[in-house]
């Protein structure tokens, strides 16, 4: 029952239902909810609108997306360019550049085409300070670190220079080639270079070491590939092989066999190391011949033709057929380096069959020292043999022979037909001169 002076009220559910629905709430909340409507797709048309005109090439399209979009760091940016790269006008970018910086302090290019206008008005100062940020904006992308060192270099920093190639080549190694020798003319210190510049990376030390070899820096060349061995980090062998031979050709015979060795387990070389029983590598032609470092190397040629032949062999599965079809040669292209002792006996043996080799000479097996060519032993002529024959000798290496060449000769030089296939070749220190292996 319901007394005079009450109020009909009921639960708060039905209070917040009856002021809801009341027509005077309905039309506020219709009508914020349209204001809503429209601001938004108000919003929604200028954005798309700024957006459209800043990806049109003209300055005034470019102008318009700044001033529908003035929150937006990339259309100021927009603007600035167009200044720069179209109007050639330094003068007006810069007021662009820097608004589109204040905008957006975190984008390198934004501060690098800033450091650029600074830079064709002179104004060396700000220049500096637009590159600092642009560095401290984005310090590890290799794009903005190489912009930086240029900078720097043409600056006269090279501290700072150093420390951005640095970043180049630790985030991008493709480009330590380009970079090392800007850095070896900034820094001719090889010890400095490998500990503050270099990152600890394979592929940037290969670099290294093929640009200080092809300068002949051999001592300096030396000291990167005892970092590269210290790194036990994968290396190409094309830069092994490389290396090799430019330290026989200085005639670095123990550094050339020592870094061969380490280089085993760098390249998976181990099949080819010498051995105590063999000295002579893939004697046999079992492996793929590698033309490099301390395995068969060979040349090219018209007159002579080298390949393996799966067809005939008398040690393994295959031997070497040489095909002679020369007016006139005195080698065969094919060759190896193998290390000796001075003062030391050695025995080779090796096997050959021959077809229809025809002139004056013939070919033979041939050991010289490396570097003086003094010859320690020659076979008898390679030909008439329809069979595998084994030759052999012995032979004692000079007081300064560390390095000899194995080798098919032609003897004497001359014009040669014929076919030479070879297998099992061996050459071993004799018991009777055995000692620690050089």
């Amino acid at each position: 029952m319901i007394r005079r002076g009450e109020l009909l009220i009921g639960p708060a559910e039905d209070r917040m239902q009856l002021s809801v629905e009341s027509p005077f709430r309905k039309i506020l909340l219709l009508g914020a909810a349209i204001t809503l409507a429209l601001a938004y797709t108000a919003f929604a048309a200028t954005q798309f609108a700024a957006s459209v005109l800043g990806n049109r090439r003209s300055l005034n399209s470019l102008q318009w997306a700044a001033r529908l979009d003035p929150g937006n760091a990339e259309y100021r940016y927009r603007v600035g360019r167009f200044f720069w790269l179209v109007e050639k006008d330094s003068d007006s970018a810069v007021p662009s550049y820097r608004a589109a910086v204040a905008l957006n302090p975190h984008e390198a290019r934004y501060w690098f085409d800033l450091a650029a206008a600074y830079d064709l008005m002179g104004y060396r100062g700000g220049e500096r300070d637009a590159m600092e940020h642009a560095v401290e904006a984005d310090p590890n992308t290799p794009d903005v670190a190489w912009q930086a060192a240029n900078f720097y270099v043409i600056e006269g920093n090279d501290a700072k220079a150093l420390r951005e190639y640095r970043v180049v080549m630790a985030n991008d190694p493709v480009m330590a080639p380009t970079a090392i020798p800007l850095c070896w003319r900034m820094l001719p210190d090889v010890d400095a270079l490998l500990r503050d510049v270099m990152p600890p990376l394979a592929n940037v030390d290969s670099a290294f070491l093929d640009y200080l070899v092809s300068k002949q820096e051999m001592a300096a060349a030396n000291k990167v590939w005892a970092q590269l061995v210290a790194l036990q980090q994968p290396v190409q062998r094309r830069d092994i092989y490389y290396y090799i031979r430019a330290l026989l050709a200085d005639k670095e015979s123990d550094q050339a066999h020592l870094a061969w060795q380490q280089a085993a387990n760098l390249a998976d070389l181990q099949a080819y190391e010498p051995r105590p029983d063999n000295l002579i590598v893939n004697g046999d032609f079992g492996l793929t011949i590698l033309n490099g470092g301390f395995d068969w190397l060979y040349q090219r040629s018209s007159e002579v033709s080298l390949a393996i032949d799966p067809t005939q062999s008398h040690v393994g599965h295959r031997s070497l057929l040489i095909d002679f079809d020369a007016r006139w040669i005195e080698d065969s292209g094919i060759r190896q380096v193998v290390a000796v002792k001075p003062n030391t006996g050695y025995e080779f043996s090796g096997y050959f069959k021959s077809d229809n080799i025809e002139g004056a000479g013939s070919p033979r097996f041939a050991i010289q020292d490396l570097y003086d060519s003094t010859m320690y032993y020659a076979s008898e002529d390679l030909r008439d043999v329809d069979y595998w024959k084994q030759v052999g000798g012995e032979f004692v290496t000079g007081p300064n022979t560390k390095m000899v060449v194995v080798r098919v000769q032609r003897f004497p030089a001359g014009p040669i037909k014929g076919k030479l296939w070879i297998d099992g070749l061996r050459l071993v220190q004799k018991s009777s001169s055995l000692s620690p292996q050089a």
